[in-house]
Order: C-alpha cells, then structure tokens, then sequence
C-alpha cells in the first residue's frame, strides 16, 4: 500500500461520506467547532473509550472510576485557577470585526512557537503593528484575554439563580471527590482516580476537523503518591519496557533549536522525568503503538518551562505527525499537591489521609495526571489508518481490530443463499459488531468493507450448504481461509477480535 496523501481537509470529506462524523447542524449551515457522530463515527469512539477503561481502570487494582457531573459548584472553578487563569489572547480587527487567537496568528505570520509566547509578548507585538488580519489584511492593533469556559445559569434567571460553567476539563472533579472516593474505596496511595466524559471550551478559533472543538471527550487519570513514593516498593515496574523504544524531543534538545526527537530506549525517559511520570507516559505511548499507531509518527515531547501551567511543575506531551505538524494527541503533567490544596483552602475540608505507620497525616501529591482527548486519538488513528491501495483501486482504512468500528461483515455469494446467510450473520452478530451486504458483486462488497476498515469479511457460498464451511478473508493481505460456521468466534478472537 501507499503512503496516505491526504489533508485534515479530506479526511473531513472521506468521514462525512462514511459516516464518522459531521460538522453538528449542517442542513443549517453547521455549528464550528462541534460534531456529531454518525453510525462509524460512534461505534469507533466507543471502542476508544472502552479500550482505555478496560486498559487503564479495569484491569487494574490501584485505579477507580468515577463519573462526576458536567455543571458542578461554581467554587470549584475558583479554587483550580480556571476562572482567573484558563484564557487565551485574542487579537482583533477592527475593520472586519473578526477575532483571532493570537499565538496562532503570531506563529502564522512570524514563525514564532505558540506555546512560548507571553500576554507581554502579543502585546508588544500589536503595539508594533507586527499582526495583520488574516481576513482582510488589516493591522490587528486590540489585544485581550479571553477566558474559555461556557458560562451558564443554574435555576430561574429572574429569581436567584446561580452563576457556573460547563466544566471544561475532567480533572477537577476527581480532586473534589478525592476524600470520599479514597476512603469508601480502601485505596492509599500510590493509587489513582479516573474519570470519562464531556469537557466544554469556548475556542476562539476551533479548525483542523477534530484537533480543536468546543464539546469533546476526555479521559483522565490523577495518579496520588505520597512524598516518599518516588524510591520505595511502592515504585513501578519499569520491567516491562526494557527494550522498547520511542521517539523523545528533549526540553535541551528543542533550546539547542534540535527539533527533531531522537530515537532512545524508552527507560532514558528515566532521565528527565521521575519514575511515575515516566511509567505513565510509556504506558500510553504503548497503547498507542498496540493499536496500531506507526511509531514513526509518534513522539514524546518534554515542555520548556515557560510553557507550563500554573500548577505543573513538569509536563510531557505525546504528539502525532499530523498533516498540518506534530500536535499534542496526549498530555501528562506533574501537578504536586496544588490542586487538593487550592480545594482544601477554598472548601475548609482536610484532603489528607492518615498514615498509621508514620502517625503522620499526608496530602497526596499527583505524579503523573495522563490526560487522553477521545477525538485526538480517534483523529490520530483515522488518519493513520488511511491509505490508498493502488491494487485494489480503493481506499483501505487499516484499523486495529480493536478499534475498527465494524468488526466483520457477512456477504451472501448471491441472493439465493440469503436465508444460509442471514443465519451465519445473526450467529456472529452475538459476539462482534457485524453488517450484512447482499448489493453488487463480492469485488465491490470487499471494496466497501475495505474503506470503512472491517478487518474480516466472511462469505457463504454454495460449498456451505455441504460442508457448513465459510470463506474469511482478511481486510490487510487478502488472505481467505475455509472456517467452519461453528468455529468462526474461536478463529476470529486468535485474531484480535
């Protein structure tokens, strides 16, 4: 197969035509920034979130879940610093009223890093007329903070109703059900809560597909230690990551104007991020990989100080080779106690747990918070699964069969064998997401399974009246092996399903 040539633009195309996802409210002209999710575009998504639950919760015994509501008090937001800090610069035209984010002007039009520039700097810049309208080409001479939470209101508007927002993130929920969680689950640390659902962010300038939306889904994890974690027998097992290898660009390498990340063994992460950080990172970084991601196209990137947030004292970001540049798909940061302490200080409520051996009372503090934005990995793993077969003469979409959003579909040879197929179809539709497609010849119906990704195609043909035998054929080598019908589940599931 070819390499995939195709823009985030196309990609768009190719996933409304499929029925992965639609720009929301399009017989209306659409609603940017959000999407809807269509038949594919659905089924897909949930395979995502159902890997990373099973992966990284499920099958684990230090993590638990919870699942915290989207509109929570408005105390919450003041305590994290979101109503103060979570903003972007916007730049605006005065001739044509648009507004822009100003670091993606500023990078546009000067070359500059985003993630390094300061309020100081875009104010410098627009003082020196140094920004043009990138609608209308006029100077951009109005520069403001602009802050990013949907803001609504709770109970009557002419009573006393109360002011709050669409939680923005997933995080903070877990550190105001903290307390509660750790105790009724008999967890101490080391051990994390995970939460899985929507997040809300007013973008000035939502753009490439997916990437950058204003309603969207994370999944997230703060990871607690104590102090002394960091060197006791409470440390991770870094065993099962000897001998792998990823792509890492350095905070050093990226100040020596070294862009690209070098391939190193995975453990000298070990060298520049403490042992729970580096667990959960390699961690992702494998899931990635596991379900198909090309290594090639993934790399872990160090923050520079200047980029990180108020309350992370280190972060590290997993990025995809997109079309448009290495993006973030992942992040991690280091967040200490800021956060239990901002929510005991606002609230008056202890968030510590007593630690009977010591006699001591600790506040956790969060070593690693892995934070995984569903659509960034669905566009990750839509993109990267893209390629034109030249062979063939159709699009192949090689998904893992994890998270391929149909599993098999099920092809009468022809219409009289319908009743023989409908069975074997209901049969293997209690297991695994299947279709069944009885239109054109069996060239076009593999045509078709091809280029939403079904890893499998099965196919009833007059020999199965006999033997009771049916033709697989594997969507990645075209490969057609005879299976008994009451062995299809077992030959499928040896095959990832």
């Amino acid at each position: 197969m070819g390499e995939p040539k195709i823009s985030i633009d196309e990609l768009a195309v190719f996933c409304k035509k499929k029925g992965f996802a639609v720009i929301s409210g399009e017989i209306y002209g659409g609603l940017s920034g959000f999407y809807d999710f269509g038949w594919l575009g659905s089924e897909m998504k949930r395979n995502i979130k159902d890997s990373l639950w099973n992966d990284f919760v499920r099958r684990r015994g230090n993590i638990v879940g919870i699942d915290g509501s989207i509109i929570t008090h408005p105390k919450v937001w003041e305590a994290s610093g979101h109503v103060e800090n979570f903003s972007d610069m916007i730049v605006s035209c005065g001739k044509c009223r648009e507004s822009f984010r100003a670091d993606q002007v500023a990078a546009d039009q000067l070359g500059v890093n985003p993630a390094s520039l300061s309020i100081e700097d875009v104010k410098v810049m627009v003082e020196r007329e140094e920004l043009k309208c990138p609608h209308c080409g006029s100077i951009l001479k109005t520069a403001s903070k602009f802050n990013l939470m949907f803001s609504t209101k709770i109970g009557s508007t002419a009573g006393n109703g109360v002011n709050s927002f669409l939680r923005p993130e997933t995080a903070q929920l877990i550190f105001t059900d903290f307390k509660g969680v750790m105790d009724s689950a008999r967890m101490r640390p080391p051990f994390g809560i995970a939460q899985l659902g929507k997040a809300f962010r007013n973008e000035i300038s939502p753009r490439d597909f997916l990437f950058r939306m204003r309603e969207f889904e994370q999944f997230e994890i703060e990871f607690f230690t104590a102090d002394k974690d960091e060197g006791n027998d409470d440390e991770p097992d870094m065993s099962g990551f000897k001998g792998m290898k990823i792509n890492l660009l350095t905070e050093d390498k990226q100040r020596k104007k070294e862009g690209e990340a070098e391939r190193v063994d995975a453990l000298s992460l070990l060298k520049t991020a403490k042992k729970w950080h580096a667990y959960w990172l390699l961690e992702f970084y494998s899931w990635f990989i596991r379900h198909g991601i090309s290594p090639a196209n993934l790399r872990i990137r160090e923050h520079r100080k200047e980029e990180l947030a108020h309350y992370a004292s280190a972060c590290f970001d997993i990025e995809y080779k997109f079309p448009f540049g290495w993006s973030e798909i992942h992040g991690d940061a280091e967040r200490g106690s800021f956060d239990l302490d901002q929510h005991s200080k606002y609230s008056g409520q202890k968030m510590y747990y007593f630690d009977a051996q010591n006699n001591e009372k600790i506040v956790p503090r969060v070593a690693a918070e892995p934070s995984q934005g569903i659509e960034r990995a669905m566009m990750a793993f839509l993109y990267d699964a893209y390629k034109y077969d030249k062979e063939r003469g159709n699009v192949v979409m090689g998904f893992h069969p994890v998270i391929a959003p149909v599993k098999v579909g099920v092809f009468p040879l022809v219409n009289k064998l319908d009743e023989k197929a409908s069975a074997v179809f209901r049969l293997v539709n209690e297991n695994f997401v299947a279709v069944y497609d009885r239109s054109g010849s069996i060239g076009r119906r593999y045509a078709r399974a091809d280029e939403i990704g079904i890893p499998f195609c099965i196919t009833i043909d007059f020999d199965t009246l006999k033997d009771e035998s049916v033709t697989i054929r594997e969507r990645d080598t075209t490969k057609q092996t005879r299976v008994k019908i009451s062995e299809i589940a077992g030959y499928l599931k040896q095959r990832g399903l």
